[in-house]
């Protein structure tokens, strides 16, 4: 049996309450599809450091959030994450894309 989801719409609007109620900057850059579209989460920690996750799922079906730039090198890595998200919002329509300024590295997500 597989596990009730939530609308995309509602878990971004979750995830931005929790980020502003924590005292961070969180913004929605692309809306996708409201009940099932696949979300990427650009994440900035300060001058130069800035990441990248991807919602996924894994091989049971559960949602899991992955780093594809995890060990990239800081130089350059936030005009290579704004190519990715580029040409995958011109691949996949439904994906959303939410930006945060968190010191803290935190993502707001479950």
């Amino acid at each position: 049996m597989t596990e009730p989801r939530v609308k995309t719409e509602i878990r971004v609007s979750a995830q931005l309450r929790r980020a502003h109620s924590a005292g961070s900057f969180a913004t929605i850059v692309r809306r996708g599809d409201a009940d099932a579209g696949a979300v990427a989460v650009k994440l900035y920690q300060g001058p130069g450091a800035v990441k990248l996750f991807i919602q996924s799922r894994d091989l049971d079906g559960k949602m899991v959030w992955r780093e594809p730039f995890g060990e990239e090198a800081p130089d350059g890595l936030e005009a290579k994450i704004d190519r990715w998200l580029e040409k995958e919002s011109s691949i996949d329509p439904d994906l959303w894309i939410v930006e945060i300024e968190d010191r803290d590295g935190r993502i707001f997500v479950d």
